[in-house]
């Protein structure tokens, strides 16, 4: 039996696959200040339900290295990077985000000026060292660090990628009295800011996630895999010393889920449209999921393997204000799990789900299969508070935090799709998330498209993803201005062949014409290079190639892929238990009308709306001028009527 957990902000999610391929799925209330705590819950109440299970896996979507870095509550770090450039990671790369703010305000750093240290060491950019840093001086760091208070230490020294030693000696000379994370193991890459500072997001976070781990381990009797950025799981081990793989952990479940449903739908171009109850999360999936290792988080370059995911602070626990100028805001803030949206009870802040609830779009009295009552009356005085202030009515207010919300969303989809070149037309929106489904015609009305997707397991795609992930490892090394590229990737081909014996192995390279800035990721084999792929990539990607011109490689990548175990595709079951089918009073289309309130399952053939569909973590609102159907799988097709 595997049991994926995706653990959000407002509700930790838990997909239960037995050895036969069944899913069962619930939920709990998340506890941010004992996230492990809610987790053991729900592992000893999966084991309970299914008590002929004996052999038990956990695969784990963790937010704890991108709390700690949002909320600046990492670790006490130390950088450690060659003598003369200890202002790297301030400088960066001297970009400006407000750039006509004259008076910006300095985001709080990872590590303090007066934590960044120089040791007198020099290796050059063929692989050949000048200098090694003495022991004396070693022996000096260490004791600076301790007086500190350090806790973790980051080293990244210059050309690190294609030579070792020094960065090896100071790990080693630091090791056992601090957390040290290196960059030839964190990164391995070309461009020293980057690479400094994943590997100093890294050493930030690393301390936390080996407690986290261990509090889990220690707890659990069970084997823990952790899912990494890039879709793929690792063991708990392996995440407690690149802890920085997990920054997206949650989101890129979801992406995972996302293609693999829509894949076994018939769709291969689909939008993921991830709305949960802190954030947004949507990415773009063209026969696969599309990957970045130019990504950011809170401003930090994270120079390692991740799918592209783009993340806005709006969900469904986004606080809506007023603002000194009269403007309706909402988010970033979310209501969290505690005191979570008014309609939970004890929060007093107007939120999105408020606003439904408002509306009529969610039933409070079949809220996660009637498990949790929802108080109507508390949504509607929290909304009313913020009408008071905009001088309308509860109704219009509540309308009017739904559109600003839909606004945010919108162009976070533009991102990920309009802004690199895609047309989100020639696309489907897959919507999940608790309020995915809530919000989804009207984005792709406003966006354009014509069709959305809803999976059954819309509520917990992203858990579900957990357990659809594949093992994988992803192995770098910089070769700018080597003549032994072949030698690289025969040398990260061995790693991964021991770390994973029956992995897959793939290889790709971080290509450019030479005198270019920047590299496109693109296939590589022994016989033909990359030349060829990279002259196509750069057509794909910018219209034109320059096949006269000289390609050269700066990054060998070599991945292993161990795939999952998964059950059959089975076909969609009965009516969801917990629902009963009515007739509601729903604001839609900006006019009161009686709405079907349909249960999941429990109907079949293509009914137009307006219409809600109930199902258990997520309630569908298909409009007017819509009709929605479901497939054999269970997902639900909403297509815009001609």
């Amino acid at each position: 039996m595997r049991i994926g957990i995706d653990a959000g902000g407002t509700f930790t999610d838990f997909v239960v696959m037995d050895r036969r391929g069944r899913l069962s799925v619930f939920k709990l209330r998340s506890n941010p200040a004992a996230p492990a705590q809610v987790i053991l819950q729900g592992i000893e109440r999966a084991v309970r339900e299914h008590p002929g299970e004996t052999r038990v896996e956990v695969v784990h979507g963790s937010t704890v290295a991108t709390n700690a870095v949002l909320e600046r509550k990492g670790a006490r770090t130390a950088f450690v990077t060659t003598a003369g450039f200890e202002d790297l990671l301030l400088i960066g790369r001297q970009n400006r985000r407000e750039l006509y703010n004259l008076t910006p305000v300095p985001r709080a750093p990872l590590v303090p000026p007066e934590l960044c240290l120089g040791v007198r060491e020099r290796a050059h950019h063929d692989g050949t060292v000048a200098r090694t840093p003495s022991a004396r001086e070693l022996t000096a760091l260490a004791r600076r660090l301790l007086e500190a208070g350090v806790e973790s230490v980051a080293v990244c020294f210059l050309h690190a990628y294609r030579v070792s030693a020094n960065e090896k000696a100071v790990a080693e000379a630091l090791a056992g009295t601090f957390h040290v994370s290196a960059s030839h193991e964190v990164s391995p890459e070309f461009r020293e800011y980057e690479r400094g500072a994943t590997t100093a997001v890294n050493a930030y976070v690393a301390p936390l996630m080996d407690r986290y781990l261990c509090e889990l381990e220690q707890a659990c009797p069970y084997p823990v895999s952790i899912l990494q950025s890039n879709g793929g799981v690792m063991s708990a081990g392996h995440a407690r010393r690149h802890a920085v793989r997990t920054v997206l952990s949650g989101p890129a479940g979801g992406a995972v889920g996302a293609h693999r449903v829509a894949s076994r739908s018939g769709f291969r171009q689909v939008l993921g449209f991830d709305m949960g109850g802190t954030s947004t999360d949507v990415c773009l999936i063209d026969g696969e999921p599309r990957e970045t290792v130019e990504s950011a988080i809170d401003g930090l370059p994270i120079r390692i393997p991740m799918l592209d995911i783009h993340t806005v602070g709006a969900g469904g626990g986004s606080i809506a204000r007023v603002d000194a100028g009269g403007l309706l805001k909402v988010g970033p803030e979310s209501a969290g799990a505690d005191p979570g949206p008014a309609c939970y009870g004890r929060g007093d802040d107007a939120t999105v789900t408020d606003a439904h609830v408002v509306l009529g779009r969610i039933a409070a009295n079949q809220f996660l299969g009637g498990a949790m009552r929802l108080d109507a009356a508390r949504a509607a005085a929290a909304v009313d508070g913020v009408a008071s202030r905009l001088g309308l009515s509860r109704e219009a207010a509540a309308l009017g935090i739904v559109r600003v919300a839909n606004a945010n969303m919108e162009r976070a989809i533009r991102a990920v799709s309009v802004e690199r070149g895609h047309d989100p037309r020639s696309f489907a929106l897959l919507a999940f998330g608790g309020c995915g489904a809530l919000h989804a015609c009207e984005l792709a009305e406003a966006l354009g498209m014509r069709t959305v997707l809803v999976p059954r397991e819309a509520g917990v795609l992203s858990a579900l993803g957990m357990l659809l992930g594949d093992t994988v490892r992803d192995y770098a090394a910089g070769v700018l201005g080597s003549d032994d590229a072949a030698g690289a990737f025969a040398r990260l081909e061995a790693e991964a062949r021991r770390d994973l014996p029956r992995g897959r192995i793939t290889r790709t390279a971080d290509a450019r014409y030479v005198g270019q800035s920047y590299e496109l990721t693109v296939p590589w084999s022994a016989k033909s290079g990359a030349s060829a792929a990279f002259h196509a990539a750069h057509l794909k990607t910018y219209g034109y190639a320059s096949e006269h011109r000289p390609v050269e490689l700066v990054t060998a990548r070599v991945r292993a892929r161990l795939a999952a175990a998964r059950g059959a595709a089975a076909e969609a079951g009965g009516a969801v238990a917990g629902y009963a089918a009515a007739t509601r009073r729903v604001m839609v289309n900006g006019a009161w009308r009686k709405v079907d309130l349909l249960v999941r399952g429990a109907w079949k053939g293509r009914r137009p709306g307006p219409a809600l569909i109930a199902d258990y973590g997520a309630t569908v609102l298909v409009p007017r001028g819509w009709h929605c159907a479901e497939d054999r799988f269970g997902t639900l097709v909403i297509t815009l009527r001609a």
